[in-house]
């Protein structure tokens, strides 16, 4: 899909008598640290707000699950992430690391070094990131954000509180806010004729973690995306039988899976009874004790006061000019790591080198009038396309001419074709060789490609080189 109105960069300087603007950054993922890292770079202060006692966001593994298995009671105790305890990454670690912090095996035993390693791997090489470049400083972990609402035209006020204190809280004035929260942590789920009267047992893969609870049961499986083909192969280990139900698949795959006794794949359910039988659209139906919902995740922002310039329609976060301001609020409120379908740690990185350059004054964003024509044409070409508005932050098609256009914006160099060609050759490999595909490629050539220039960027960091003159 084509970047609609891409204005020309505008770098202006910062006057030397201008206080460094005062911003929060909700979240200590891979998003919140690489904003604080950069907006530190372009000399704003900086406060990271984390509601763990860790930075790692989604990459901290935990055996703990809520005690409602969908996840859909707003009162429930949030766990605030989804890995699983097998989860190996689903992209090779040098296309998916920072631009200019390359994702390297460490020499050390303790450490991880295949391409696509474990989720500890990716949490220990966030914790290097925010070792390396001064971040935990930045950090007030076990800190939970309670209301961020706009006040004194565009200042913000910030309260929060130590998690688990009943207490009022602390509130701050910031200029500026950053939503890095992530949107692995509130489930969708599949809307199943019947299901309120089906007997069986349902969890969202939020709430996965190992195979062992389903041993010698009959599960249903809805979604076939990179955590439905994973969770379904690990309870295929244990679960008598493993039934995959799947909107869309590739012609002649329907059927047990290769590789496999019990692991079949179907069309979408067409309804549930009461008797435990699960219906499939092709007519075929068998009696299930599970149904595990592999079907995404919902963006949740319970602490932000939008008032009505922001709104959440059908998984829609918007108007927003670029997946990342609010025209209305812009440059004030911004978010970092809204798109999906998207390499995104490189994605993350630009975006906030973006903000952190309008923010400090170096850029300068167009009008609010275009960038809101320019949202409105963005909506318009989905909706010619026949997109589903809950599609509208999938980037799969168009993200690297995104990445591109961002990096136009801060004067850094393009995305290099070798990331995207290891992408796109990782892909591919992935729906041909699902079982094999971390442990066997064939695209040494871009690895040579990678290493080469990993080691420039060794000696002459890509964030020295973008940050605007």
């Amino acid at each position: 899909m084509a970047i609609a109105g891409t204005p020309s960069r505008t770098i202006r300087q910062l006057p030397m008598s201008v206080a460094p603007r005062h911003v929060a950054v909700i979240g200590a993922g891979a998003a919140g640290l690489v904003t604080a890292r950069e907006l530190r770079l372009a000399g704003l202060s900086v406060v990271v707000f984390e509601q763990g006692d860790q930075v790692g966001g989604t990459w901290v593994y935990t055996p703990r699950v809520e005690s409602d298995p969908m996840g859909l009671r707003p009162m429930r105790a949030t766990v605030h992430t989804s890995l699983y305890r097998s989860l190996r990454t689903n992209l090779p670690r040098e296309c998916m690391g920072f631009r200019d912090y390359p994702f390297v095996p460490r020499d050390d035993p303790d450490r991880d070094p295949r391409r696509f390693p474990g989720h500890r791997e990716v949490l220990m090489y966030l914790k290097d990131f925010a070792r390396e470049f001064g971040i935990a400083q930045l950090v007030r972990l076990e800190t939970e954000v309670v209301r961020v609402g706009l006040v004194e035209g565009s200042k913000w006020k910030v309260k929060s509180r130590k998690s688990g204190n009943d207490e009022a809280g602390v509130d701050e004035i910031f200029d500026a806010v950053v939503v890095c929260n992530g949107h692995f942590t509130e489930p969708r789920v599949a809307e199943i004729p019947g299901i309120s009267k089906w007997p069986g047992k349902q969890i969202h893969s939020h709430n996965y973690r190992v195979p062992e609870p389903f041993r010698d049961q009959i599960v249903v499986l809805i979604g076939s995306s990179a955590s439905g083909v994973d969770i379904s192969r690990d309870i295929a280990t244990a679960a008598k039988e493993v039934h995959i139900a799947a909107r869309t698949f590739v012609d002649g795959t329907l059927g047990k899976q290769a590789g496999y006794d019990n692991l079949w794949l179907h069309p979408m359910i067409e309804s549930v009874h009461e008797d435990g039988t699960v219906y499939f659209l092709d007519g075929r139906f068998i009696l299930a004790e599970v149904i595990l919902h592999c079907t995404g995740y919902k963006y949740h922002f319970p602490f932000l006061e939008m008032d009505g310039f922001v709104t959440l329609d059908d998984n829609r976060v918007g108007p927003l000019y670029k997946h990342i301001f609010p025209p209305v609020l812009a440059p004030w409120l911004s978010f970092v790591g809204l798109p999906w379908k998207v390499i995104p740690f490189p994605m993350f990185e630009l975006q906030s080198k973006w903000i952190a350059g309008v923010l400090s004054d170096r850029l300068m964003l167009p009008s609010q009038q275009e960038m809101m024509e320019d949202v409105e044409a963005f909506y318009s070409s989905l909706e010619v396309s026949g997109t589903p508005k809950r599609y509208t932050h999938n980037m799969g098609d168009y993200q690297f001419e995104y990445i591109d256009w961002l990096a136009a914006q801060c004067g850094c160099p393009a995305h290099k074709e070798w990331r995207k060609e290891m992408y796109y050759s990782c892909s591919k490999n992935r729906y041909a060789r699902p079982e094999s595909y971390r442990d066997e490629w064939e695209d040494h050539h871009l690895l040579l490609q990678a290493h080469e220039d990993f080691m420039e960027h060794t000696s002459n960091r890509v964030s020295d080189r973008c940050l605007p003159q």
